[in-house]
């Protein structure tokens, strides 16, 4: 076989690749097996015919067209490895010879992954929410707990934003209710904007044997819905007064105001923490792709949905939701649905185009000791042996995909461990504070490099599970 490639504009390349008629020939043999287990000859057991007898009774015109269909994406696979052709759609194939007879020319055009440049990457400035606790967190952290030992007493007067109403409700559309909005003797909370933008709007001001009347759009729907509330009960909340004495017969551990308001404000630092850590991937990975105007290729683009969509129907099966009746309720057209989800995976193909530019810029390679490491972690949560995974990667031609990987998680760990960190005022953040126990003793950031904003993690490790 010999091939030879040629770019073309708009992120394409144009693969020429010939095979002589004697290399071809063994393709057509093994469509002549193929074709000996379906044909039926007398004096021969299925698929025992030999090549002669076959070609005399059907021609070799069947089994030319067979080894076509087989052989050429087989030849199309070795071109592709061979020039390194990054791939990110099926090509467009045309046999331009050797149809009928003699050696077999075709050519593919291949649209690849493009190679982008973000400058300025290596004094990445990323902004995190402000760490200080405030005034208001720590009286609503208190009026949580204190809530927790008040009652519920009638208001006597019109409902107010945390009063407690009582609630038969409907809501209906076109004179069907809407599923999930039926109910009698609810105890809603107002302010906590569960039922739609408007309901707690429409609810204020209500006193005990009011019934209201009004359209809104619930919530996760994009379809009005008319709703019907009637409220039995206007409660408030009566909390105790904060005291010492409170705080030591109620907290457990702690015996004034003062060690319990501490505690509260080190426990909401540290949920702010947490919190900060867990969006720092979707922070820096933003921020890189900000530097530059990428453009996500459509082919990605619908690769990196059609995984979301799926993975999405997944969790639907395993929570036992019926997806059809979910729709339904949610005033949702299937394509609304699946177009609602487009712009993460734009985002996820653009983070994944920046963090290989990244990769590429700092020149990173994959020891042989780091690729049987992500094989042997594979295995641990396939449930396989290494070897076994390793081979489905092989047989897939998925290897090269895996390398990338590993280079755009040392991509993600060099800018965690070089971006600079500040608040929200510009002020300059600790990298040891904010990346906290995520540093291992080399001084690498260690986290789950699985999250959607790069994109292709998954689709990568669809070798192992083939």
């Amino acid at each position: 076989m010999k091939s030879s490639v040629e770019a073309l504009e708009g992120n394409q390349v144009k693969l020429y690749v010939e095979v002589e008629e004697a290399e071809f020939d063994s393709e057509i043999d093994k469509a002549f097996k193929l074709i000996a287990k379906e044909v039926r000859l007398p004096g021969f057991r299925p698929g025992k015919a030999p090549r002669k007898v076959l070609e005399a009774q059907v021609g070799i015109g069947p089994a030319r067209e067979q080894a076509l269909r087989d052989g050429v994406p087989e030849y199309l696979a070795k071109a592709v490895r061979e020039h390194g052709v990054d791939l990110i759609s099926t090509p467009e194939v045309e046999i331009t010879d050797g149809q009928e007879s003699g050696p077999i020319e075709f050519e593919a055009t291949c649209t690849i992954r493009p190679v982008v440049e973000v400058p300025g990457y290596d004094s990445l400035s990323i902004e995190l929410p402000v760490l200080d606790v405030t005034d208001d967190e720590l009286d609503e952290a208190r009026n949580a707990e204190l809530r927790k030992s008040g009652a519920l007493v009638d208001a006597d007067r019109p409902a107010e934003e945390g009063d407690f109403l009582t609630l038969d409700l409907t809501a209906s559309r076109d004179g069907e209710e809407v599923i999930g909005l039926n109910t009698e003797d609810w105890n809603y909370e107002i302010g906590q904007g569960w039922v739609s933008d408007d309901f707690d709007e429409q609810v204020t001001g209500s006193t005990a044997g009011d019934e209201l009347a009004f359209s809104s759009t619930p919530k996760g729907t994009e379809e009005a819905a008319d709703f019907t509330v009637k409220v039995t009960a206007v409660q408030k909340m009566d909390m105790p007064e904060m005291t010492d004495e409170w705080v030591a017969d109620n907290t457990g551990e702690f015996e004034t105001i003062d060690e319990w308001t501490t505690a509260l404000k080190e426990r909401i630092s540290e949920q702010k923490l947490n919190g900060m850590r867990q969006g720092l991937v979707t922070k820096i990975t933003d921020a890189l792709t900000g530097l530059s105007e990428i453009e996500a290729p459509a082919p990605m683009v619908d690769s990196d949905l059609n995984q979301r969509v799926q993975n999405t129907m997944q969790q639907f099966q395993a929570q036992g939701i019926d997806f059809g009746q979910w729709m339904e309720m949610t005033g949702q057209e299937p394509e609304q649905f699946i177009e609602s989800m487009r712009g993460q995976s734009e985002q996820a193909v653009k983070s994944d185009l920046a963090l290989r530019a990244v990769a590429a810029a700092e020149d990173f390679e994959v020891e042989d000791h780091e690729i049987e490491g992500e094989y042997a972690r594979m295995a641990m949560q396939y449930g396989q042996k290494a070897k076994e995974i390793r081979k489905a990667y092989e047989q897939n031609d998925a290897v090269s995909e895996l390398l990338a990987q590993i280079k755009k998680n040392k991509a993600l760990d060099w800018l965690v461990r070089n971006v600079d960190f500040v608040d929200e005022n510009g002020a300059a953040l600790d990298r040891d504070l904010v990346l906290g126990h995520a540093h291992d003793e080399d001084g690498n950031h260690t986290h789950d490099h699985n999250h959607d904003e790069e994109g292709t993690d998954e689709t990568s490790e669809e070798a192992a599970e083939s």
